[in-house]
């Protein structure tokens, strides 16, 4: 149990789950420009935040995340490429999120 100065009890945190731990405030953010950069579809409208979650085949995923990944790759190894490591590691993220949130549906 844990006792606070105000009297208030709870049971411990120990091995739950720490998400404020686990995950980065500045990945966190850099994700949400980079989702909200890309709310904007090809005819200029933008898209509902949680469009993804619809559901995108993952054989669609794992090509992107392929692109992205080497876009990655040739920037950490010195290359030339049209993105940079921020962009490039957003949309890997949101790759690896989709197709495991389309893992964990079945």
């Amino acid at each position: 149990m844990r006792y606070f100065k105000t009297g208030a009890t709870r049971d411990t945190d120990e091995m739950k789950n720490d998400y404020e731990g686990f995950l980065s405030p500045l990945v966190i953010e850099s994700f949400g420009n980079y989702m909200t950069k890309h709310r904007i579809q090809a005819d200029g409208k933008p898209r509902e935040s949680d469009n993804w979650q619809k559901g995108i085949p993952q054989n669609a995923y794992i090509k992107s995340l392929w692109r992205h990944f080497l876009d990655l790759w040739k920037l950490h190894r010195g290359h030339k490429c049209d993105v940079t490591v921020e962009e490039a590691c957003n949309a890997i993220i949101f790759n690896i999120q989709g197709y495991l949130h389309e893992h964990l549906k079945k």
